[in-house]
């Protein structure tokens, strides 16, 4: 039975099967909600797709510890029909999250392993020789690395909210609050904003920094707000209030204990990829500076590479342009994925 908590169901998350016309089960399609170990810890995990003979494509979430996995379920579950999607919580994220985690295992290294782990088990478990990283914000971070050095197993990688230089993107991000705040006359803002200084911040300071970005539209463009993904989130089948608490609680933890690496570090020291590279930027993500991201595409070495904008988006394009965002994994990234699949190997039914 499921419990009540306060104004919401507190369990009984589950996730729908696919059904035909006739509302029977299709054949050869999963949906499965499951706890598997990852790195010596549990990790929970959905896998959704109408047939498991379509690519793999592996969402990594923002963060660290914001588990996004409802949303891209609630905006962009039409990519289920064309590839089987591992949602993953990623350590400390979720309903990943534990407070027997040790914290010395919160490492931008461990959760490369980590990736290269769930890598490894979704190629067994359907057959496949490669997989496509869908990463966004922190997500971006596993994938730019894991890919870069380990490109026999990606056969796309796409990265939306792209990082590039962290202490950069802190800056310019900073700038942009500061110049609005003044050109506004927001005092609340401009008091704030100048109490933390310029960066390097403190993950408390950049949370600062962070409100005010997004009441400037650096982080949403449209309408949407990181209150509205909340309640939106809160409708899908597969999250409740549980998982609410859980994500105030790893994105917490996450950024304690994250935070001081992931602000001193510099992605484009990774110049040279054999796989193809995508960039689905937002025109207007001053959160983590678009114009650097699509600097640092312009350095990138690789057998194909496409950089394409999001005009009505910030930080947030899967979700503030599904329809395009959709559109574009599913007529441009999926297709190289399928034709770097030949000779799959059988796999059981589920």
């Amino acid at each position: 039975m499921c419990l009540l908590l306060g104004f919401g169901l507190a369990g009984c998350v589950f996730t729908r099967p696919f059904r035909d016309s006739s509302g029977r089960i299709i054949a050869g399609s999963i949906a499965s909600m499951e706890t598997i170990t990852i790195g010596g810890i549990p990790q929970r995990f959905w896998f959704r797709g109408v047939s498991v003979d379509n690519p793999v494509l592996i969402l990594l979430h923002g963060g660290p510890g914001a588990s996004e996995s409802p949303l891209f379920r609630h905006y962009n579950s039409e990519l289920e029909q064309h590839c089987v999607i591992v949602y993953w919580d990623q350590r400390a994220a979720g309903r990943s999250y534990s407070s027997k985690i040790p914290p010395g295992t919160m490492t931008i290294a461990q959760f490369v392993s980590d990736l290269g782990e769930v890598v490894e088990m979704t190629k067994r478990r359907f057959g496949k020789k490669k997989v496509v990283l869908l990463a966004h914000s922190w997500g971006t971070i596993l994938g730019t690395i894991y890919t870069y050095e380990h490109p026999e197993n990606v056969a796309a990688y796409a990265g939306t909210g792209q990082i590039a230089d962290v202490p950069m993107d802190e800056k310019i991000s900073y700038e942009f609050d500061l110049s609005i705040a003044r050109a506004r006359g927001n005092r609340c803002a401009i008091k704030q904003l100048t109490a933390i200084g310029p960066p390097p911040h403190s993950a408390s300071q950049m949370l600062v920094s962070r409100k005010w970005c997004e009441r400037f539209g650096g982080s949403f463009h449209s309408k949407l707000s990181t209150g509205w993904l909340i309640w939106e989130a809160l409708g899908t089948d597969e999250a409740n209030l549980v998982d609410l608490v859980k994500f105030g609680q790893g994105n917490h933890f996450s950024l304690n204990y994250l935070w001081p690496e992931e602000s001193r570090l510099n992605l484009t020291q990774y110049r040279d990829f054999h796989v193809p590279i995508f960039f689905l930027l937002g025109r207007y993500d001053e959160q983590v500076p678009s114009v650097l991201a699509a600097r640092y595409f312009a350095t990138i070495r690789a057998p194909f590479k496409r950089l394409v904008w999001f005009e009505h988006s910030a930080h947030n394009p899967p979700f503030e342009e599904p329809e395009k965002f959709n559109r574009v994994v599913i007529t441009e990234i999926i297709p190289i994925a399928k034709a770097q699949d030949g000779g799959r190997a059988p796999t059981a039914r589920r």
